[in-house]
C-alpha cells in the first residue's frame, strides 16, 4: 500500500508542495500573493505529466484565468502572449479559459487554493487532453480529502500517480492540515475571547507577526496552551 502524505519538512518539501502549503500559511493581506497563485500554475503545468495547461482563477474574478502551460505547449503560449505584449513567460492571462478548455475537449481536474485566513482564495485548475491520465489526480484529491478513501495504485481501479502527482496531492493534504489547525486556533480564540472569527483571525496574525513566526506555529502555540 502507498504510504499517505506525511507533514514533512520544508526545506525538504518538492516545489509545489512547498508553493502550496506556503500560501495556506500565507497571511491573506502580504503581498505577492498573485505571483504565488501563478507560481503554482506554473509548478504544476512543469511538474505533472498529465497536465497540458494549469490555470489559476480568482474566485472573485471575472472568469479570466491565469494559465501555464506543459510540454510542447509552452512555445505556443509564449507565441500568444508576445502577441498580447504580456511579459513573454509561460504564463497569460486568458479571458474564458473555462470556457475554451470545455470546447477543446480537455478534461479537468480543480483543487482549491487557501491562504491564512482558510479562504478559497482561488482555484487550481489542471486541464489534461488525456482525460483517463487525469483520473488518478482526482482521485489523489479526494483521498487527500477522506482518509478512508484508496489511495491511488492502491486498487486496480486507478493507476498510480506520477512524481508530480504526488507532489501535488501531498501539498494540497497538507495545505489542509495547516488550515484545520489555523482554524482549531481560531475556534479557540474566539471560545475563549468571546469574539468573532475575524476578530481572532486578526489576533492570531498580530501574534503571528510579534512572535516572528508562521500563522501554523503560532496557531499550535495557541492549541498547545489549551491542552
Amino acid at each position: 500500500m502507498t504510504p499517505r502524505p506525511a507533514e514533512i519538512p520544508a526545506s525538504m518539501r518538492q516545489p509545489l508542495a512547498d508553493a502550496i502549503v506556503a500560501l495556506a500559511d500565507t497571511p491573506d493581506d502580504v503581498p505577492g500573493v498573485d505571483d504565488r497563485l501563478r507560481r503554482v500554475a506554473v509548478l504544476a503545468a512543469d511538474r505533472i505529466g498529465a497536465v497540458d495547461y494549469a490555470a489559476v482563477a480568482s474566485r472573485h474574478g471575472d472568469g479570466t484565468c491565469t494559465v501555464a502551460a506543459g510540454g510542447d505547449l509552452v512555445q505556443a503560449v509564449e507565441d500568444v502572449s508576445e502577441d498580447d505584449e504580456t511579459d513573454g513567460d509561460t504564463t497569460m492571462a486568458w479571458p474564458g479559459f473555462r470556457d475554451t478548455a470545455a470546447e477543446m475537449g480537455l478534461g479537468m481536474v480543480s483543487v482549491p487554493l487557501f491562504t491564512g485566513s482558510g479562504t478559497a482564495i482561488a482555484s487550481l485548475d489542471l486541464y489534461g487532453r488525456e482525460v483517463s491520465a487525469m483520473a488518478p489526480l482526482t482521485a489523489g484529491i479526494c483521498a487527500a480529502y477522506d482518509p478512508d478513501l484508496p489511495w491511488p495504485g492502491d486498487t486496480e481501479d486507478v493507476a498510480a500517480m506520477d512524481a508530480g502527482g504526488e507532489e501535488l496531492v501531498t501539498g494540497f493534504a497538507e495545505a489542509l492540515s495547516v488550515r484545520a489547525t489555523i482554524q482549531c486556533a481560531l475556534a479557540l480564540i474566539m471560545a475563549n475571547d468571546g469574539i468573532k472569527d475575524q476578530d481572532a483571525y486578526l489576533k492570531l496574525r498580530v501574534r503571528a507577526a510579534g512572535d516572528g513566526v508562521s500563522l501554523s506555529a503560532a496557531a499550535n502555540t495557541v492549541i498547545m496552551s489549551k491542552f
